[in-house]
């Protein structure tokens, strides 16, 4: 009786046990796969600097800017480039800390803050999930063909301005030569080229970039990321057309 006594109490104590580690387990509830954006635009994924174990790995969350200015947020990347991605943007914020505030030498301007994003073009497979509670959107990354995405950076606060100009009709991809007047211009435009150039200089994830140039002729200067590199964006990544400031 007394053996018997012991063995109930251990399956009582394993039964416990079981239930006390499914409760401080993550419960995680997902929906079906949909698909979000533009299958014409380009969507992007901007890192926030925080990550999230997702399915036993840590992935970079952020937000999800679609091609129709609509963003999504809390969002995760989940699948391929996702070690790429925290490691771009852990980069970005380093150089930030280093360069921000320091006067360039060419127009006598402080640098600002850059930020890191992630252009898809065409549509997004998402999946929305619950973990304890709280509702995210996962981007299944490894579902997205590589030549339809790119890595870029720019002035934070034109990362809207970016993906906006990106998906207007008539917007152009455009090298500055290194002589260009707009390096010398006392305003961010002007800075933006020579700090996108001293990010690449200290860094091998970054090289360097190009305007993108709008039909009004506004310009936004940005970097592209080393990887990852999609053949779609050859037209932003190796720009065949010089910019003219006089055109």
């Amino acid at each position: 009786m007394g053996v018997l006594k012991y063995v109930i109490v251990g399956v009582v104590v394993v039964v416990v046990v079981i239930a006390a580690a499914l409760v401080l387990l993550p419960t995680l509830h997902r929906a079906s796969v949909q698909y979000v954006g533009s299958s014409s635009g380009y969507e992007a994924f901007v890192p926030s600097g925080q990550t999230i174990n997702y399915n036993g790995h840590t992935d970079p969350t952020g937000t999800l800017i679609l091609s129709n200015g609509n963003t999504i947020q809390n969002v995760v990347w989940d699948g391929q480039y996702a070690n790429t991605i925290i490691q771009n943007h852990n980069q970005i914020v380093q150089l930030n800390n280093q360069f921000v505030g320091q006067i360039d030498p060419v127009n006598n301007q402080p640098y600002v803050p850059l930020q890191d994003l992630y252009v898809i073009k065409g549509q997004i497979p998402i999946q929305q999930v619950t973990i304890n509670g709280q509702t995210y959107y996962v981007i299944e990354a490894s579902s997205i063909n590589p030549g339809d995405l790119a890595g870029f950076y720019t002035y934070d606060k034109l990362v809207p301005n970016f993906m906006a100009a990106i998906n207007t009709q008539g917007t152009y991809a455009a090298g500055l030569p290194g002589n260009s007047p707009v390096f010398q211009w006392t305003n961010t435009t002007g800075t933006l080229p020579q700090e996108i150039i001293l990010y690449h200089q200290h860094s091998l994830n970054f090289a360097g970039g190009g305007l993108l140039v709008l039909p009004n002729e506004t310009i936004i200067p940005y970097g592209i990321t080393s990887s990852p590199s999609g053949s779609a964006f050859s037209s932003f990544i190796a720009p065949s057309q010089v910019y003219n400031i006089s055109s």
